[in-house]
C-alpha cells in the first residue's frame, strides 16, 4: 500500500497531471477564443461580400433593392480580419423599400439594408433561396420560408424559429454591424 510519503507523492503528482491537463485544454481553445476569425460579429465591424479578394467594404449601393441576397462575412474594422473562420459568421444581406418593414425591422435597417444570419434555425443549412414576387427568403433544404420585412420569422417550413438579425447602421456612407446578432445563431440537431 506504500508509506504515507509515498501516497502524498502520488496525489501531488495526479495533481500536478490534472492541471497541466486543464492548462493544456485552456491553451488549445483559446487560440479560436482570440482568432479573430472564429469571433462573432462585433458592433463596429464591417461587412465583404463573401469571396470578394478586395475586401472593400459594401455600401447600401452595393445592394441591390428587392433582387436576391447578397452573402457577406464582418470584417474587422482594425485590423482587417475576416470574420470567415466559422460558418455562423455568414450574413445575407437584402435590400427593401424601408417603407414596407415593421418598425422593429426598420430600427435595425440601414437604408433598407437588412442583415440576417445565412444559418437555417432549422438544421444549420444555407438561406440562399429569395422569392422575388413573395419577397420570402428560402431555405432549400426542408423549404423554410422567412418574411424579411418582419423580423425574418418564419412563415412556413419546419423552421422552429426566426433568423436572428444582425442590426446595422451608416458610418460614411459604409454599413456597419450597430450590434450582435439578436439572438443566438444555432439550429436544431437532427
Amino acid at each position: 500500500m506504500g508509506s504515507f510519503g509515498e501516497r502524498v507523492g502520488r496525489r501531488a503528482i495526479l495533481k500536478a497531471g490534472i492541471a497541466l491537463g486543464i492548462q493544456l485544454s485552456l491553451a488549445r481553445e483559446s487560440p479560436g477564443q482570440q482568432n479573430g476569425a472564429s469571433q462573432r460579429p462585433r458592433e463596429g465591424d464591417l461587412l465583404v461580400k463573401v469571396g470578394d479578394a478586395t475586401v472593400t467594404p459594401l455600401t447600401p449601393a452595393d445592394i441591390p433593392v428587392g433582387v436576391k441576397q447578397t452573402m457577406a462575412w464582418p470584417m474587422d474594422p482594425m485590423d482587417k480580419t475576416v470574420r470567415n473562420g466559422s460558418r455562423l459568421n455568414r450574413v445575407l444581406l437584402l435590400r427593401l423599400d424601408p417603407e414596407k418593414l415593421s418598425p422593429e425591422t426598420k430600427s435595425r435597417a440601414a437604408d433598407g439594408v437588412l442583415a440576417y444570419t445565412a444559418i437555417c434555425t432549422h438544421t444549420g443549412c444555407e438561406v440562399t433561396e429569395w422569392l422575388a414576387d413573395e419577397q420570402l427568403l428560402v431555405c432549400p433544404c426542408h423549404e423554410s420560408r422567412f418574411e424579411p420585412k418582419d423580423g425574418a420569422r418564419v412563415v412556413d417550413g419546419p423552421a422552429p424559429r426566426n433568423l436572428p438579425a444582425l442590426p446595422l447602421k451608416l458610418m460614411d456612407g459604409t454599413l456597419v454591424v450597430a450590434k450582435p446578432f439578436t439572438a443566438s445563431v444555432a439550429f436544431e440537431v437532427q
